[in-house]
């Protein structure tokens, strides 16, 4: 059994990263390809400029082959996953006729409205990719979430036409919807040219990313709940079940049949705002982090480390992306003195995005009426040990880390194993490919002083500062 691979595609919105695991979960080898930034233009655009989604396709799996050492003949599969909140624009050749739009960008607050002749279809990155993989018009149903002519319930393209047109979409132009963890088709020669994945490989379907994320990270319906550290920031839960009139957490299809992920509300350009500390504090900390053979990121999370719990009273609103419906949201530290220096300012991020996260995450489980007793944090940033131990003081609870601590490439070939008769069932695959690596237990001390930080000052911030910075936007709006 262990003999085959699996090839996993994991498109995120920073990076496009393609592993290949065996059937029993071991990443046998992995590229990471950091996509170029998003282009952010006028009106609220956000695009992926080019064909960025599918050129660092071509390159990961270039470099993934130079590093992978088996037969290819033993590669059973594909598992495709990309971002979802996205639309591409597609031309009958595979070409975009336009860049793909991103999930930040305010177009994607409303259906396709059909402008351009050179557009064939409209699609995810999902299809999208599937269409440039195997020249089939099919997409996981799974990862249809925005506006789109879909009946939530069934995930079946509307069939009544009057539900159907108020999304001013061309039936003509919409992909075959299938469930996930279902073959879709299989590699083209143009398409193996292009990457080096065999010609008639199988490609299956996955799920949006955080569905994939959920599955991968071995999620199961026993209250747990996982983190995901990403550009977007939630947390997640699975059920069978979707609600529809859930005020703390809304539902969406998961990455298997029939199964529900409920997610919390999140934080935008979460994890960007990590990035943006490293860049706003210079050369100092890359040039150090050098000489110390380390990452900027690495170097930042020693200096943290030795900052105490608290940050000495210096709090981050992690608002550096509005929602598109409050848009005078504006990220914010508040609280500084003379004691606070870089290493503050970047430790504090780190707990603002767990006092963050560990609110929307009790919301989630309260309305549910299940106790959060267990976390589980995924994502690049939970390699930082400094992470880790602050998520578990700031929820008080054990926090966790597996093997594989990007689950959306696990959750994909996790898909693939499901599709093509390796397991059974879903809590088969991840007994058998989801493994543990270790666990973060709270520490008193600390949580008494988060819990105290939360209750009594964090939570009431925004309720001070909205209405200023309400009035803020209108004098820029040149409403004052």
């Amino acid at each position: 059994m262990t003999n085959q691979y699996i090839i996993a595609i994991d498109g995120g919105t920073q990076s496009t990263k393609v592993a290949i695991f065996d059937t029993v979960g071991t990443e046998v080898c992995s590229y990471t390809l950091q996509l170029r930034p998003i282009e952010l233009g006028e009106n609220g655009r956000a695009e992926h400029p080019d064909d960025d989604l599918w050129d660092s396709l071509k390159l990961a799996c270039e470099e993934i082959f130079k590093k992978f050492h088996g037969d290819k003949k033993d590669i059973i599969g594909v598992g495709l996953g990309s971002i979802r909140c996205c639309r591409a624009l597609v031309k009958e050749n595979g070409d975009l006729a336009s860049p793909v739009q991103s999930w930040m960008d305010l177009r994607l607050s409303k259906p396709y409205e059909h402008e351009d002749d050179n557009v064939k279809y409209v699609t995810t990155t999902t299809g999208y990719l599937t269409y440039r993989l195997t020249g089939e018009t099919k997409d996981t149903r799974a990862n249809y979430v925005g506006p789109w002519p879909i009946d939530p319930m069934t995930l079946e393209w509307f069939e009544d036409k009057e539900k159907f047109d108020k999304f001013t979409t061309p039936r003509e132009m919409l992909f075959d919807l299938v469930d996930p963890a279902s073959i879709l088709g299989k590699i083209t020669a143009k398409a193996s040219a292009a990457t080096g994945i065999p010609v008639g490989l199988k490609v299956v379907s996955t799920a949006n990313d955080k569905a994939v994320e959920g599955l991968g990270a071995g999620l199961v319906n026993d209250g747990t709940v996982l983190v995901s550290l990403g550009t977007y920031i939630t947390s997640m839960m699975v059920g069978e079940e979707n609600n529809p009139s859930t005020k703390n957490y809304w539902s969406n299809p998961g990455a298997t049949k029939g199964e529900w992920l409920y997610e919390s509300s999140g934080i935008r350009r979460g994890m960007a705002t990590v990035t943006w500390i490293k860049d706003i504090l210079g050369s100092d900390i890359v040039n150090e982090a050098k000489k110390r053979g380390m990452s900027p990121e690495g170097y930042l999370n020693v200096l943290g480390a030795d900052v105490p719990a608290g940050c000495n009273g210096l709090y981050t609103v992690l608002n550096w992306l509005a929602c598109p419906d409050k848009l005078y949201q504006r990220g914010m530290m508040i609280g500084f003195n003379g004691t606070h220096k870089g290493q503050h300012m970047f430790r504090s991020i780190l707990e603002g995005i767990a006092f963050t996260m560990k609110n929307y995450a009790q919301a989630m489980c309260d309305e549910r009426g299940i106790e959060l007793s267990n976390i589980v944090v995924s994502g690049g940033g939970s390699n930082g040990e400094l992470f880790m131990q602050i998520f578990a003081d700031v929820f008080g609870v054990p926090a966790h880390r597996n093997v594989v601590n990007g689950s959306a490439s696990m959750g994909a070939a996790i898909c693939v194993a499901l599709a093509l008769g390796v397991y059974k069932e879903r809590n088969e695959a991840i007994e058998h490919m989801v493994k543990r690596r270790d666990t973060f237990m709270p520490i008193d001390e600390n949580v008494n002083i988060y819990e105290k930080m939360n209750e009594n000052v964090y939570k009431h911030i925004t309720s001070y500062t909205d209405e200023l910075l309400k009035k803020s936007q209108e004098i820029f709006q040149g409403k004052i």
